[in-house]
C-alpha cells in the first residue's frame, strides 16, 4: 500500500504525524529498522548506510579491520562518528518503529476515497497506473488502449517508480557526499585562516623583536660615540683652561713688573735711579725673552673628526625587506575540480 501524503485530508492530525515519519533521504516513511543518530534524528538503516558508503567509499564490510568512518546528519549536519560496525552499530529507534506500525494499521483500516489516488485528466474515472516510456509521463490504461499513448511504449508504474526512486536516492547520496567534501574543504580553509592569523602574529612579534634589538644596538653605539666626543671635549677644554691659567699668571707678573718699572721711571734723583735701573732693565729683558708659553694650533677647537656618515646605514634601512620565500605550494589537490565534475 502506498503511504505517501494525500491519503488523508490536508491538515489532519494523521497527516501531521505522517510528516514526522518521513525519512529525509528517501522521502518515504521510515522502513524497519529505524536507526537513531547521536543528534536524535532518525534515518532508514538503508538510507543511513547509503549516505555512510557515499561519504566513506573505501570502507569495507562489517567485521573488517577498517576502524570506522563518519558522515553528517542530513537534517542538522551534525557529524556522526561510527565504529568498525558502521551503520549497524547505531541504535534502533523502537518507539518510532511501533508508531509506524500503528500508523500503517490505522491507514489500512481507512477506505480509499475517489480522488485520493491521481486520476487521469482525459478519463476521469481511470486511475493513473502505467508509465509511458516514450513520452516520459504517467498515464492510465485507457490512454494506452484508446488515447494519446496507444502507439507508445509503456511500463508498469511501480517498476519505473522504483527505478527513478533508486536513481534519486543515488543522486541524494552523491549530493550528501559532495556536501561532506565541501564541508571538509571549508574546515580546511577555516584551519588555514586561523593558522595564517597565528603565523602572522608570530611573524610580527619576531619582526618587532629584531627591530627592538637593532634599536638597542644603535642606542648603545650612539652612547659610545657620545662618550668619546665628551672625553675629547673634556681633554681639550682642560688643556685650554690650563693655558688660560698660565697666561693669567704671566700677565699678573708682567703687570707687577710694569708697575715697578713705572715707579722707577718716576725717580728724579740720578743716584737713586741708577742704583736699581740696571737690574730692573735686566729683569724686564729676561721676562720678555723667557716667558714663552704654549699655544693651541689653528682649528684645535674643531670637532670635525667626530663626524659620522650614516648614508650607508640609511640606504641599508631603506633596502630592508623580507627574505625571498619559495613559491607557495598548491593547497588544493583537485578536490574542487572533482566536485565540479
Amino acid at each position: 500500500m502506498d503511504f505517501q501524503g494525500g491519503i488523508l485530508q490536508d491538515g489532519s492530525p494523521m497527516e501531521s504525524l505522517e510528516k514526522q515519519l518521513i525519512c529525509p533521504i528517501c522521502l518515504e516513511m521510515f522502513s524497519k529498522p529505524v536507526v537513531i543518530l547521536p543528534c536524535q534524528h532518525n534515518l532508514c538503516r538503508k538510507c543511513a548506510n547509503d549516505v555512510f558508503q557515499a561519504a566513506n567509499p573505501y570502507w569495507q564490510s562489517r567485521g573488517s579491520l577498517i576502524s570506522g568512518g563518519r558522515f553528517r546528519c542530513p537534517s542538522c549536519r551534525h557529524e556522526v562518528l561510527l565504529d568498525r560496525h558502521g551503520v549497524y552499530g547505531l541504535q534502533r529507534n523502537l518507539l518510532v518503529e511501533n508508531i509506524i506500525d500503528i500508523y500503517k494499521q490505522e491507514c489500512s483500516s481507512r477506505p480509499l476515497k475517489k480522488g485520493e489516488h491521481p486520476m487521469c485528466k482525459e478519463h476521469e474515472d481511470e486511475r493513473i497506473n502505467i508509465y509511458c516510456v516514450t513520452c516520459e509521463v504517467p498515464t492510465c490504461s485507457m490512454c494506452k488502449v484508446f488515447g494519446a499513448h496507444k502507439d507508445c511504449e509503456v511500463a508498469p508504474l511501480q517498476t519505473v517508480f522504483q527505478g527513478q526512486k533508486t536513481e534519486l536516492n543515488n543522486c541524494i547520496s552523491m549530493l550528501v557526499a559532495g556536501n561532506d567534501r565541501i564541508q571538509t574543504i571549508i574546515s580546511q580553509l577555516e584551519d588555514s585562516c586561523q593558522s595564517t592569523e597565528e603565523n602572522s602574529e608570530a611573524a610580527k612579534r619576531e619582526l618587532c623583536a629584531r627591530f627592538d634589538a637593532l634599536a638597542a644596538l644603535l642606542e648603545e653605539k650612539k652612547a659610545e660615540l657620545l662618550r668619546r666626543i665628551s672625553q675629547e671635549q673634556a681633554d681639550k677644554t682642560a688643556f685650554i683652561q690650563s693655558l688660560i691659567c698660565q697666561y693669567k699668571e704671566q700677565l699678573e707678573k708682567s703687570s707687577r713688573l710694569v708697575e715697578t718699572a713705572v715707579q722707577a721711571a718716576e725717580e728724579t734723583g740720578g743716584a737713586a735711579f741708577l742704583m736699581n735701573a740696571k737690574q730692573l732693565i735686566k729683569t724686564i729683558v729676561e721676562a720678555s725673552k723667557g716667558g714663552r708659553l704654549d699655544k693651541i694650533e689653528q682649528g684645535y677647537e674643531s670637532m670635525d673628526a667626530f663626524s659620522v656618515s650614516l648614508e650607508h646605514l640609511t640606504e641599508a634601512v631603506h633596502a630592508l625587506d623580507f627574505d625571498p620565500a619559495e613559491e607557495d605550494e598548491e593547497y588544493f589537490d583537485g578536490e574542487e575540480e572533482e566536485m565540479e565534475e
